[in-house]
Formats: C-alpha cells, sequence, structure tokens
C-alpha cells in the first residue's frame, strides 16, 4: 500500500486515533505522476493498475510500468504538438483505457486537463472552450462527440483537435524519458467542472497535493487494499472519476475496473461485469443502485464483492436495506463536492446508519452554521460548512478557476461554504437534508425534499420521485411531489391519496405533499442528479399543477 509512504502510521485502532494520525504529509514539489506512478513502476512493475474492457469484448490490462512509460511517451508526442506547462486541455474520453494515460502525461508536463463528459452538446463546449480559454481539445470519436466539438470550435483556426487514437501510435514513435517540469504544490493541476444542478457549470481547480486527499476516499471510505478490484461506475468526465478510478485507488494498491459501454449500460450487463472481473468493490449514486436492485440477482455470482459505497446524492434507507438482503453488504455513504474529496463517511469504526453520510474524515473540520454564522446544536438544520481558518484541508480545491470572486462568495468568515445542509444526530452522525435552494418552507416547517422522498419511494408504486415546494397563500409553500411510476401502475386520484396517506402514515404530517403529479421522466442533470429547479421552473408556468388529494377539485395537468 503506497498510501503509507505518507501517513504516520499502518493502523488505527480507533476513530479517534485516525482522526489524529491519519492526515498526510505532502512532500515538496509533489507529482503523483512521478512520484507514484513511476516509483510504483520500480517496485511493483507487473501489478494491474487499470482492468479495462468495453461492451465488444475487446480487453486490456495496464500495469504501472506500462503507465509509467506510455506517459512518458505520451507527454513527449504532446509537447510535439505544442502542449505546454499551464495550458488547458479539455478531454472527451467517456471510458477509453487512454484516459488514464493521458491523465498521467500531462501531469508530468504541468498542463491542466479539464476532463469532460461526452455527453456534452455544442453550446455546452463552446462555454467551456471560452471559460477555461481551451486551446486545445483531445477526444475519442463516439460517433456523437467530435460532431459537437466541430460545431462549437466553428471557423476557429486557434484550436488543436487532437483524436486519441493518435496516443497509440505515439506510445510507438515517441521515447518514455522525458525531463521532469517541477511544480509547486499549490499549481492547479486539474480543473473539473461542476454538473450544475443549481447554476452555470464552475471550474474547480484542483492543485498538486489534491491525490493524497483521496487516500480518506479510497482507504477509510471504500476500505481497499492490495488484491481489491474496485469498480466505481463514473464516466471520466466527472470528478467522481478522480475520486474512485485513479489516485487514491493506486495509492491503496487496487485494481481500477473500467466498464467502457457506448450507450447506457443495463442492470444485466453492470452485474455481467462485476461477475466475470471478480470485482470485490463497488461504488456508484443512488440511482444506479436502484436500477441494479430491478434485477433478479440470483442469475449473477456475485460471491467476491464485499464492499459497497455510495455518494452523489442522498441514500434511500429502502435501497440500503434491499441492497443488504441481496448481498449481505453494508453500503457507506459518504458524502463531498467536486470542490472536495470525500469529508463526511461511514468509517471503519462505527456502525453504517441508512441514510446517514457519517463522520467527518481526518483533517476536516465539519460544522453546520445557521444564517448568521453561528454552530447549531445537535438535531438542527445548518450548512454543512468547512473551518479553514488554519489552512485548507489536503484535497480541499484552490478555488474556482479564473474566478477570483465566486471563489470569494464560497470562502467567507474562515469558512467553506458548500451550500447544502443537514443536521446531527446524538451520536455525532450527520444527515444530509438537501440544498439550500431545495428546501421547502411551509407553515412554519422546513422540510428536507430528501426525506419525503424516502418515504414515497418505499410505496410499490414509485420508481423515481422528485419534491419540491410550490407557492401557497396560506402555508407560503406547498409540498409536491413529482412522480415516475412502476411499471403497471397508473395515475389517479385514488393513487394520489394512497400516497398521501402513506406519507402520513411513516412521518409528520405537515411533511404530506399536497399535490402529485405523474410525469414519466424527471429532469435531470447529464450526471443523473434530479434537477428540482427546472421542475419549480415549470410549476411556476401551470395554472393548474397535478393532482391533489386533498382539494376538493382534483385535475391533472
Amino acid at each position: 500500500m503506497f498510501a503509507l509512504h505518507f501517513l504516520k502510521k499502518q493502523k488505527f485502532d480507533s476513530y479517534a486515533d485516525y482522526l489524529e494520525n491519519a492526515i498526510p504529509s505532502v512532500p515538496e514539489h509533489f507529482n503523483f505522476a512521478y512520484d507514484v506512478i513511476d516509483v510504483l513502476a520500480q517496485e511493483s512493475p507487473n501489478d494491474v493498475a487499470v482492468l479495462w474492457v468495453n461492451d465488444s469484448g475487446e480487453k486490456k490490462n495496464l500495469t504501472y510500468h506500462d503507465l509509467s512509460v506510455m506517459s512518458g511517451s505520451t507527454a513527449n508526442f504532446l509537447r510535439a504538438r505544442g502542449i505546454e506547462r499551464g495550458d488547458t486541455v479539455l478531454l472527451f474520453m467517456r471510458r477509453r483505457w487512454e484516459y488514464w494515460v493521458l491523465m498521467m502525461a500531462m501531469h508530468k508536463l504541468g498542463a491542466i486537463p479539464i476532463p469532460s463528459t461526452n455527453q456534452l452538446k455544442a453550446e455546452d463546449i463552446r462555454f467551456r472552450i471560452d471559460a477555461a480559454e481551451c486551446k486545445h481539445i483531445i477526444s475519442f470519436d463516439d460517433g456523437h462527440i467530435v460532431g459537437e466539438i466541430k460545431s462549437a470550435i466553428g471557423e476557429r483556426d486557434d484550436i488543436q483537435m487532437i483524436d486519441c487514437m493518435e496516443i497509440d501510435e505515439a506510445i510507438e514513435k515517441y521515447p518514455s524519458n522525458i525531463e521532469r517540469v517541477q511544480n509547486e504544490n499549490t499549481d492547479t493541476m486539474v480543473v473539473y467542472f461542476t454538473s450544475g444542478t443549481t447554476d452555470m457549470p464552475k471550474m474547480v481547480a484542483h492543485n498538486y497535493a489534491y491525490p493524497l486527499g483521496h487516500i480518506n476516499t479510497a482507504i477509510f471510505w471504500q476500505r481497499l487494499h492490495d488484491g481489491d478490484i474496485h469498480f466505481t461506475l463514473s464516466e471520466s468526465g466527472w470528478a467522481k472519476c478522480s475520486w474512485g478510478k485513479m489516485y487514491g485507488q493506486w495509492l491503496a494498491g487496487a485494481t481500477v475496473f473500467v466498464f467502457d459501454f457506448a450507450n447506457n449500460a443495463t442492470a444485466h450487463d453492470l452485474l455481467t461485469a462485476i461477475s466475470e472481473n471478480h470485482v470485490t468493490s463497488f461504488c456508484a449514486p443512488p440511482t444506479a443502485y436502484k436500477m441494479l436492485l430491478h434485477a433478479d440477482w440470483s442469475k449473477y455470482d456475485l460471491s467476491a464483492l464485499v464492499k459497497a459505497d455510495v455518494a452523489g446524492e442522498a441514500l434511500n434507507p429502502e435501497v440500503y436495506e434491499r441492497f443488504m438482503e441481496y448481498t449481505g453488504v453494508k453500503m457507506r455513504e459518504g458524502f463531498g463536492q467536486t470542490e472536495t474529496c470525500i469529508m463526511l463517511f461511514n468509517n471503519p469504526w462505527i456502525e453504517p446508519k441508512p441514510g446517514s453520510m457519517g463522520m467527518p474524515a481526518a483533517g476536516w473540520d465539519v460544522q453546520l452554521l445557521d444564517e448568521r454564522g453561528r454552530v447549531v446544536p445537535d438535531g438542527t438544520v445548518g450548512e454543512i460548512c468547512v473551518n479553514v481558518k488554519n489552512g485548507k484541508p489536503i484535497g480541499m480545491f484552490q478555488g474556482y478557476y479564473k474566478n477570483e470572486k465566486l471563489t470569494n462568495s464560497v470562502y467567507r468568515d474562515g469558512y467553506y461554504h458548500t451550500g447544502d445542509v443537514a443536521y446531527r444526530d446524538a451520536d455525532g452522525y450527520f444527515w444530509f437534508v438537501g440544498r439550500n435552494d431545495d428546501l421547502i418552507k411551509t407553515t412554519g416547517y422546513r422540510v428536507s425534499p430528501f426525506e419525503v422522498e424516502s418515504v414515497l419511494l418505499e410505496h410499490p408504486s414509485v420508481a423515481e420521485v422528485a419534491v419540491t415546494g410550490i407557492p401557497d397563500p396560506v402555508r407560503g409553500q406547498a409540498i409536491k411531489a413529482t412522480v415516475v411510476l412502476n411499471k403497471y401502475f397508473v395515475g389517479s386520484d385514488v393513487l394520489v391519496r394512497q400516497l398521501q396517506d402513506h406519507v402520513r402514515s411513516r412521518t409528520a404530517i405537515y411533511k404530506c405533499p399536497r399535490v402529485i403529479e405523474f410525469v414519466d421522466s424527471l429532469p435531470m442533470t447529464i450526471s443523473g442528479k434530479i434537477r428540482r429547479a427546472i421542475i419549480r421552473a415549470l410549476d411556476s408556468t401551470k395554472s393548474v399543477i397535478g393532482l391533489s388529494g386533498d382539494d376538493k377539485e382534483n385535475k391533472k395537468a
């Protein structure tokens, strides 16, 4: 486990011991590609870093020796194409194996990769090119993205496009030795765009110490060690790829499993990949687990799977219980953002509570603050904030790239403000409530959409649901549920009343949705998160919204 190079101890006896002694030390001029990958290529040259398969049956193993040699040759190729230290480079690589080589190559060069999802359209790409002042784009031609890139570029001749298939030729043609480009730990190493759930995507800049922040992610949250085969579902265009498919996993000694698929993978595709490749550890958002739980698990040998983690959205207890029933594995939820590494999680020294984010990671002083910046008592909802008065935790972002004003708006009064709200129980566990903008204020109460959604998901008719607030002259806001039904169920006044009775029987009456609308699908970000802001905007244009079992006149939108 290479992470031991950066930790004071090899073993931690308690959560308190972990908090005190698990903060990694960062060497001066640290560069993950040189100081981890190249060293592992000498110490463990034949260990598999990446096990890559695709939906066409192709398979490729990348050892640490392969990564070291290939990234050196690719760095020399990119330099020959004019890419230098400090240049921003958009990457559209889906889950191609060349992505991992390119990332290490750009770290060696000191260039700044900006991983991006292949689901973007021309307008999205144009926004990213301009915002990041990008002159280079590297992509895998999947039949869609290259056309969108060309449409975004238009007649501009100052932007260079590179086909990732050229990397294969470069590996054969260019030497692997490269003179080290010295960096400072505070230099920008990688930039990620946020998914834009509530606003335009922001550019999150992480520095060269960022990979060591993922020791918490991989070793203490995902509990990985030598010999593990870890599968994080994320595409390469999201920060979750850095969380689960690269830095921390290699520091833990685990193999990163990559399943590259052209279209949306089915539950059968994913469960087959997990079974056939003896995956021991899996991490995905709750929506993915919900999809998998609809499959017949008796058809797959999942005996190797002994660890499972969840992040991206709050975990519904119903999903937790069903997964444990199928596998015997207790899912461990974690919380973080594109701007951070894991900052709250169910650690190995505590019993996970279904639906709880767990407790703070080592090095992260997480507090819940009210609107006046005061720490709230246990049981009271407050904004999740990180104390940075004595410096930022390892893995915390530098700021929003080229946007000092936006950076200052979240770093203020000695805290980083996440914009998410939660409460802490008497045992010290944190419980997600929602985004500040998503909270519903009804009849003097503050209601978490997630809490109501979790109750509704327990009903057999409900496949997906989004809970929002709508204007109400008496209550201030009324609670509305936008529901996607499971197969064979049909929306009706009767079902509305059944769902309302279901909520009333399981939680406080003021949390019951007064309006329920049945829809075919929910608006999602391209990373799979529900866009409640879109639902609220659509509702504001409607004269009649949904079905209400409490109103005298029940109408369909």
